[in-house]
């Protein structure tokens, strides 16, 4: 990422996002100016065959010195000049325009890729807090199509803004010169104009930001639809996504047919303006001409300098739909870099040792943005090495605490440590390098089988891969396939059962060697034969590691060194299996209601009284 650009994102300017491309910049603001004068002495050769062939008047004397030199002293050397100017004007012109064009192309292709890279890396590095409130397919609007608004700026409006301001400067400079009178009548209607594209780009501006809201809106849809199609046609509700999505495209064409609208009235403003302004001129021109008072070259150069006066007028406002999408555009991107992580670094934090693996929970509480509260007060100690199961009813805060342990989120009071240090002294990276993950909702790439275990620890020697696959009991069923460890799977490992890409995660937890591993309901929703292998493949990840595991299944956790029972967002039991039991509260409830035929808990019940 350009580290000048990440340092002044806080406030998005025009001029941070070019500096970089100062020296292709510069060129074309040299191509800009040979454009301009180009422009401005086009009509000149046609006013020196009128006013000094036709109406035989003398050149001035140094333009005279000029062609005689070059051409020689009759009425054929200055049409050879005039045409000689012609053509060079026209070449250098085309020159100065493949230049512009060519470098602000190019400045404009470098600017978007600097500022996706800016967008991404800093969306990247918001927490998980922002990204719950965001909306996914928002974000990928504002990755693409907002940064799309200020590449099209760049590439068509700002040195063509440039240029046409320049020409209209230089255009009235030299008409001042020729006859300020005649002049002014030119810019009479300049006025109106102005305040007509002022009035229409802050409403153009307002309505392409409703366009960009509906946009992301639609794109999440969108999103959220083909995550989940599986769920979509196990359900067949096709047609009510069908209507959903209609009902958010219909908004979507709403709101781009008001912006639409809205453009659609200043053209036509602008022509009648223009129009109005070339009737004053040919008309007081024409006075003019009649009267002796202006010659036919001078008319004639009036009159052309007119057409392409007004062209520069009609091109910038053209060019606030551009403008406005840019500016929408960036107010948007700013919108999102101004995001600040809850969880981040803080100041002089360290990079984290290697961990032995002791966890602490010191009155650690914790609520999501809508105040509810998640965590109460849990305190909690996991030695070093030791397997820690968590249990309890869904909804009560079991991943929570899993998630405060690499920082996705931070408590909103007490303290997690680590080794006895509190977390948050630790850079995040460092810390997260350390923990391992097996998720209940397991994501592959779409990617080789090789690429997605390797994910796990970029820097891996070749042989670490197949050792991961054997720990992992997956290089039997890997191997089978045609293409082995290059097997392609498909989006989120659609292609692989369940069990399959269970071991697939577990080899990509076994590859990064960490002293700390989490394992959320690795076993849910599997087979009895996927189970089997599963936590086979996790016995052999968690030796010598802290392993903290939730589970639901009481059975897959009944020889854990300690189970935590969360019980309406608290801690209300610890122990070992037999100690819960004996102890007959809400973890005996839920064996019983997992195993009615058990008569173990009876039976220990008893014992414990006896």
């Amino acid at each position: 990422m350009p580290e000048d650009l990440h340092a002044t994102h806080r406030g998005l300017r025009l001029i941070d996002l070019l500096r970089p491309h100062w020296k292709a910049l510069t060129v074309a603001l040299v191509a800009v100016l040979g454009e301009t004068l180009t422009v401005i002495l086009e009509p000149w050769p046609i006013k020196i065959v009128v006013d000094n062939i036709l109406q035989s008047k003398k050149l001035p004397a140094v333009l005279g010195d000029i062609v005689t030199g070059l051409f020689g002293q009759n009425a054929n050397a200055i049409v050879a000049f005039a045409v000689a100017a012609v053509a060079v004007i026209a070449i250098v012109g085309a020159v100065s325009s493949y230049f512009e064009k060519y470098l602000t192309t190019s400045v404009s292709q470098w600017v978007a890729h600097d500022l996706r890279r800016t967008l991404y890396h800093h969306i990247q590095r918001l927490s998980l807090a922002e990204h719950d409130e965001a909306r996914s397919g928002d974000l990928i609007t504002r990755v693409t199509s907002d940064i799309e608004a200020i590449q099209d700026f760049i590439n068509s409006a700002l040195l063509g803004i440039l240029v046409d301001v320049m020409t209209l400067v230089g255009m009235i400079g030299v008409m001042f010169y020729l006859n300020w009178r005649f002049t002014l009548i030119a810019l009479s209607v300049s006025p109106a104009l102005f305040l007509v594209v002022y009035s229409y780009t802050r409403r153009i501006k307002s309505a392409s930001r409703a366009v960009r809201t509906q946009e992301g809106i639609l794109l999440s849809v969108v999103q959220e639809v083909l995550t989940s199609i599986r769920v979509v046609k196990a359900f067949a509700r096709e047609d009510y996504e069908d209507e959903r999505f209609e009902s958010q495209s219909l908004a979507n064409v709403e709101a781009g047919l008001q912006a639409r609208a809205v453009k659609a009235k200043l053209a036509p403003l602008v022509e009648v303006i223009v129009a109005l302004g070339t009737c004053l001129v040919l008309w007081y021109g024409a006075r003019l001409a009649m009267a002796g008072q202006l010659s036919a070259g001078v008319l004639i150069v009036f009159l052309l300098y007119l057409g392409k006066m007004y062209k520069p007028m009609r091109d910038l406002s053209k060019m606030t739909d551009t403008v406005s999408k840019a500016m929408v555009g960036r107010e948007r991107i700013q919108e999102v870099l101004d995001m600040e992580s809850r969880v981040r670094d803080a100041q002089g934090a360290r990079p984290a040792p290697r961990f032995k693996g002791q966890i602490e929970f010191s009155e650690v509480s914790f609520s999501y943005g809508n105040g509810k509260p998640i965590l109460k007060d849990v305190s909690f100690t996991i030695e070093a090495g030791q397997i820690a199961a968590i249990v309890g009813p869904s909804g009560t805060g079991k991943t929570t605490i899993v998630s405060l342990i690499p920082r996705f989120y931070d408590p909103v009071s007490g303290i997690v440590r680590i080794d006895g240090t509190d977390i948050r002294r630790y850079q995040l990276k460092s810390l997260r390098d350390q923990i391992s993950f097996v998720l209940q909702d397991t994501l592959l790439f779409r990617a080789t089988i090789w690429e997605n275990i390797a994910y796990g620890k970029p820097d891996f020697a070749p042989g670490e891969i197949r050792r991961a696959a054997e720990l992992a009991d997956a290089s039997a069923f890997i191997e089978a396939m045609p293409d082995g460890y290059d097997t392609m799977v498909g989006e989120r490992g659609i292609s692989l059962s369940g069990g399959q890409r269970q071991r697939i995660a577990i080899a990509r937890a076994v590859i990064r060697d960490t002293p700390i591993l989490i394992l959320d309901e690795p076993t849910a929703g599997l087979d009895a034969a996927s189970e089997q292998a599963v936590i086979k493949a996790l016995d052999a990840l968690m030796k010598g590691r802290t392993s903290v595991v939730i589970a639901h299944h009481l059975g897959t956790i009944r020889h854990a060194d300690v189970i935590f029972v969360i019980n309406e967002f608290a801690l209300v039991e610890q122990g070992t299996h037999e100690e819960l039991l004996a102890r007959n509260g809400v973890y005996a409830d839920m064996h019983r209601i997992q195993n009615p035929d058990d008569a173990a808990i009876a039976a220990t019940a008893q014992r414990a009284q006896s």
